[in-house]
This record gives structure tokens, C-alpha cells and sequence, in this order.
């Protein structure tokens, strides 16, 4: 039976994405599983300018790489080398994005599985301080000669390989190269054991940077599902690419419904405005119900649009809803239209001198005015919806007052209460916003048998 072989491979890049960059160096070394058989490296002209930071790390120039092969000239060798070996690299899905690309732009279909020198050190030599390879040779005196150059890598990479298959008594390299294995698809930078400890409940989760700083935050059915997900696929935009390798560290959040881990989700995102969550921006509210007083002394209602400098008493989607709403209020309060606008910018005095007859007295126009902004204030619904624990022994509130979502939290199954009022002293106070309230407002019509009235909304507005 013919032994397992390995591609030690290093390549060095113009940039830090497989999609806008190119190889500019790369080195392969084959191993047996016991000895170095083969080694082959060249320089790759990149048919782009190499950035000055890139030459200051590397070294390659280009005019170094100038007359070097193209890879199209190189694709069939680096091919053959890399066919029915296990692909090994120091944070292997960098350096297999790239050459897995660049096969492909010359017209060759490759895949390999993969084998992440930095993951295989972590479960061998764990509890070292750093992991990347200059610290790696450091701690374990490997001797790296000619640092941030394909072969010099390369070659420190084999030795690494070498001595991590003699101290590897418990079979974890054999585990790993199972193409079946969570743990190649794992960012670099991630600890496996962040990933094992996941629950495959409903919750909210967090992605850390190396400063300890939430980067991503996300919800999920199923915790474990959503985040392996994530690290699934082949694709290599920049952003995925920086994404996964900004990931140090996971924790989540047991949320007993999806609804409680997508209100979760949106208050932290508001909260931390993390790095790569941006969905939720498109979200905001558009246009509100604005009252002003002209020179005159007559008060408004307007429907114009929301801007950060100015409240509003009530948000709509669109402007059509916020009409809507503006037209009962005027009608139910028999507010002169000519009072109430519907436009987006502003107007200090906006009734025309076409328009100046039989105005009304200026004290009960105002008196109307004020009547129809107390009503919409204080008709606003207050309800609870009450709903499954994160156990059997449990249950679920959200808690929603004067229209407004208050919080959520949960209370023991056995608890009795006297007035439902009483559940409100098991819920966290959470910042509401308007996609909050849709989300909370649309579960409570779809499942009206969940919901507590507290109290109704009677505008109908």
C-alpha cells in the first residue's frame, strides 16, 4: 500500500486576498510521513506591481520577479505536485485560497484535503504563548533562515511537521486530515475547544478579535449549526478572508426562542456596532410624526423625514404609513388640514396668503393639536408575551410597555403570580427601537394565544 504523502507548501502574495492578489513566491515540499522526498520553489511574476509594505516584509521586488514565470507557466507543475498529497501549510486556508484560485484562473478544477500546522501544534504542544511560526521555531528551536520567503517557510514548516508527527502519540494529525474534520474549516486563530463547547440550542453569539473585542454578533436556531457555517465554503472576497482570520475567540448566549435571540441579537448589535454586522443599518426607521409651532402661533403635525438632530413622537417604515396615521388623527380630532403636512422638508410658515380665510381660533386649534399627540401617547399597547424556557423547567417573557419594548427574561415554571405585573420584575431592561417593536408586534398578532394584554391600544391608529 502506497504511503500517505504530504505538500509542505509556503507562498508569498502581493496582498492579503486570494480575489485582488497574486503569488509572487511559492515553495513545495513533499514528505513521506517520515522524510523530506522532494522540494521545488520558484518566483512567480504576479503581472502587478508588488506594494512597498509587501516588499519591506518579503524582500521580493519587482524587478526580482520580472522575467520570472507567470503562473499559468507554472500551474501544470505546481498541479502535479500538490495531486492525492494532503495540502500542509501554517495556517493552511490562506495558502490554499490562493493556489486553489490561481489553479482555477489557469483553467484547473483542484481540491485537497487539508492539514494546519498551527491547529496541529495547538493540540500537540498546547499552552505555548504564540503559535505563528517565528515563535513556533522559537520556543521549539527550529532553526528559520531567510523569515517571510516561501522557502526559508517552507523549509521550517517541513522540520515543524516533522517533529510534530514524532510527538504526536495520540493520533490527532490522523484525525485532523479526515476530510470530515470540523476542525481544518476553523478560522487560524480559533481555539477548537471555543467551537466543541457550542450548544446546538436557539442564542445569540459573539466573534472576538486578538483585543478582545466582539467583531461579529449573530443569532441562531441552532448555535453550533450557524457558526460552522460560517467557516464553511471556498469563497475568497477580501472581507471573508479578514473576517476569518480576525476570529480569536467565540462565546454565546442560551436564548429560549428564536424571537428572544433576534431581539438579543439586535440591542448588542446596536450596543457594539461590531466591525462586520452591518444588515441591520437598513432597518431604521425612515420618516416621523413631527409637531411644531410657526411664527403664527399655530402648532403643526408634520410627516418629514428622521434625522439624528431632531425627536419625533412616532416612526413609520414609509411615508404613506405615516399619513395614514397623521389623516385619523385629523379626522378623529377634526384638525383643520390645512395644519397637517405631508412632506419631508421643513416649513416655518406654511399656510399660503391664498389660504388665510376663516382660520381657525388659534387656542383650540392648539387645544386639538395637543389632544390627538396625549391621545397617541398614551393609547400605546402594553402587553407581555409569554412563551417556552431554555428548559422545561422554565418559561419565557418579553415585556412590551406603552408600545415599547421594555425587556425580556425568564421565571421558573412554578412561580404563581397574582397580577400579571408581577412578570415584569423577571425581566432585563433592553433599549428599544422600531425594528424591535415590528418584530415583537408581528410575533404577538401571529401567536395571539401567547400574548397578555395589559393594555389595549384604542387609537386604532
Amino acid at each position: 500500500m502506497k504511503k500517505q504523502e504530504y505538500a509542505i507548501v509556503d507562498i508569498e502574495t502581493t496582498g492579503g486576498n486570494a480575489s485582488g492578489s497574486r503569488i509572487t513566491e511559492i515553495a513545495i515540499i513533499i514528505h513521506d510521513g517520515t522524510n523530506v522526498t522532494d522540494r521545488w520553489e520558484t518566483l512567480v511574476n504576479p503581472q502587478k506591481e508588488i506594494p512597498l509594505p509587501i516588499f519591506a516584509l518579503t524582500g521580493i521586488s519587482n524587478d526580482m520577479v520580472r522575467h520570472a514565470p507567470v503562473f499559468d507557466d507554472i500551474a501544470a507543475k505546481v498541479l502535479q505536485m500538490l495531486t492525492n498529497r494532503i495540502f500542509v501549510a501554517h495556517n493552511v486556508n490562506f495558502d490554499y485560497s490562493f493556489v486553489r484560485h490561481q489553479l482555477e484562473e489557469s483553467g484547473f478544477k483542484w481540491t485537497a484535503r487539508k492539514l494546519c500546522t498551527v491547529r496541529a501544534s495547538r493540540k500537540i504542544k498546547p499552552g505555548l504563548g504564540s503559535y505563528s511560526l517565528g515563535n513556533l521555531c522559537q520556543s521549539l528551536h527550529i532553526i528559520l533562515e531567510n523569515r517571510h520567503r516561501a522557502g526559508g517557510d517552507a523549509d521550517a514548516t517541513a522540520i515543524l511537521f516533522s517533529k510534530l508527527l514524532e510527538w504526536d502519540t495520540e493520533g490527532e494529525i490522523t484525525k485532523m486530515v479526515k476530510k470530515t474534520a470540523q476542525d481544518q474549516r476553523l478560522p487560524p486563530n480559533l481555539p477548537p475547544a471555543h467551537f466543541e463547547q457550542l450548544p446546538e440550542k436557539p442564542g445569540v453569539y459573539y466573534f472576538y478579535n486578538q483585543a478582545q473585542k466582539v467583531v461579529y454578533v449573530g443569532k441562531a436556531v441552532n448555535i453550533k449549526k450557524r457558526i460552522a457555517s460560517h467557516f464553511s465554503g471556498h469563497k475568497i472576497t477580501p472581507q471573508r478572508q479578514h473576517f476569518l482570520r480576525d476570529i480569536y475567540a467565540i462565546s454565546f448566549e442560551v436564548c429560549a426562542t428564536e424571537l428572544m435571540a433576534l431581539l438579543l441579537e439586535c440591542t448588542e448589535i446596536k450596543k457594539l456596532w461590531p466591525e462586520y454586522n452591518r444588515a441591520l443599518k437598513r432597518f431604521e426607521p425612515k420618516f416621523g410624526l413631527y409637531e411644531y409651532e410657526a411664527r403664527s402661533g399655530y402648532r403643526y403635525l408634520v410627516i418629514g423625514r428622521v434625522t439624528k438632530f431632531q425627536a419625533c413622537i412616532e416612526v413609520f417604515n414609509s411615508l404613506n404609513d405615516g399619513a395614514n396615521v397623521l389623516r385619523r388623527l385629523a379626522a378623529q380630532f377634526e384638525i383643520d388640514h390645512r395644519f397637517c403636512k405631508y412632506c419631508t422638508d421643513n416649513e416655518s410658515e406654511s399656510i399660503k396668503n391664498s389660504d388665510l380665510a376663516n382660520l381657525p381660533d388659534v387656542e383650540q386649534h392648539n387645544s386639538k393639536i395637543e389632544n390627538a399627540i396625549e391621545f397617541l401617547l398614551k393609547n400605546r399597547p402594553s402587553f407581555a408575551i409569554v412563551d417556552k424556557g431554555r428548559d422545561k423547567d422554565e418559561r419565557s417573557c418579553i415585556w412590551v410597555e406603552d408600545g415599547h419594548f421594555y425587556g425580556m427574561g425568564y421565571m421558573t415554571s412554578d412561580i404563581g403570580f397574582k397580577e400579571p405585573a408581577e412578570m415584569k420584575n423577571h425581566v432585563i431592561t433592553y433599549r428599544s427601537n422600531h425594528y424591535i417593536m415590528q418584530l415583537v408586534s408581528n410575533y404577538a398578532i401571529k401567536y395571539p394565544g401567547k400574548v397578555i394584554v395589559l393594555k389595549q391600544n384604542v387609537a386604532g391608529l
